[in-house]
């Protein structure tokens, strides 16, 4: 190799292995600043695109979630509410029952009618304050005129969906089949109502019990949106979560490289001082 002023390849080698090197470290550099080893397009356009994907999928499960989480709250409210209403139903039964008592004076008859009327409004005002956000399931309308069951989302493609139908708890209804006028003002309509009550506290059972397996299954499924959401999370890091311990040993090497890259500049630099002594006498 010839010796110059002008040209020093040595020095140019060695400084292009010490750019390399420098690049090196801040890739690594960035790795373990962002915890990724794929921050954006330019370091793998394909796991990127692949991982921003997935990451479109989790932002809409999260909106699943938000929306199973609304029908859980729904059906929760309903259900007390209609578990209030089943109970208000055994209060009315012992007062009709009483009132079928011919020997009660018409005073103790007036006083029965009374506490019959009074948790009938009961029963009215119970299912027409199970509300929860607008949504209600025991009043015939769920929130929305005319609408006999709320949809809720199941999928990320929002192309599936779980529903809550209403059980219309309003009286006079084909569940609670007591009309809002009834009185035991005499023993035949005390009677009638028994009657009435009867098949009305078995719709009321049945009505909760499908209410419970539809909270059921929005329960259920919204563990499983919650399972999919932390597996995709997973794989997401698995494609672009960087190794901070294989990182750190890395930089680590990069560093004693880009000394010794250093070094090696140094001396390459020194040679043309080489020729000094060929001048000398």
């Amino acid at each position: 190799m010839s010796i110059s002023v002008h040209t020093n390849k040595s020095a140019l080698v060695a400084l292009q292995n010490l750019n390399k090197t420098n690049d090196e470290m801040g890739t690594v550099q960035s790795h373990i600043n962002t915890g990724l080893k794929i921050a954006n397009a330019r370091d793998n356009a394909a796991v990127w695109s692949i991982a921003q994907n997935q990451r479109a999928d989790i932002g809409a499960l999260g909106a699943v979630k938000m929306s199973l989480d609304r029908a859980n709250s729904i059906a929760e409210v309903s259900m007390a509410a209609g578990e209030s209403v089943s109970d208000l139903l055994v209060q009315l039964k012992e007062k009709v029952v009483a009132a079928m008592d011919t020997s009660i004076d018409d005073a103790s008859r007036t006083a029965l009618d009374s506490e019959f009327k009074s948790i009938i409004r009961q029963i009215g005002q119970v299912t027409d304050n199970a509300a929860f956000d607008g949504a209600n399931l025991l009043n015939g309308l769920s929130g929305t005129t005319g609408a006999t069951s709320i949809q809720f989302l199941a999928n990320a493609q929002a192309s599936s969906y779980i529903t809550l139908s209403t059980q219309d708890m309003t009286l006079g209804q084909t569940i609670i089949t007591i009309p809002p006028t009834a009185s035991l003002a005499s023993v035949t309509a005390a009677s009638d109502v028994l009657v009435l009550l009867n098949q009305s506290i078995l719709n009321v059972n049945q009505s909760l019990g499908a209410l419970g397996s539809q909270a059921k299954q929005i329960e259920s499924h919204s563990e499983f949106v919650g399972k999919l959401t932390d597996t995709l999370q997973t794989g997401v890091g698995n494609l672009v979560d960087a190794d901070l311990a294989k990182e750190s040993a890395h930089l680590q090497a990069l560093q004693v490289q880009q000394q010794l890259g250093a070094q090696a500049l140094s001396i390459a630099n020194q040679a043309p001082q080489m020729i000094l002594q060929l001048f000398k006498g």
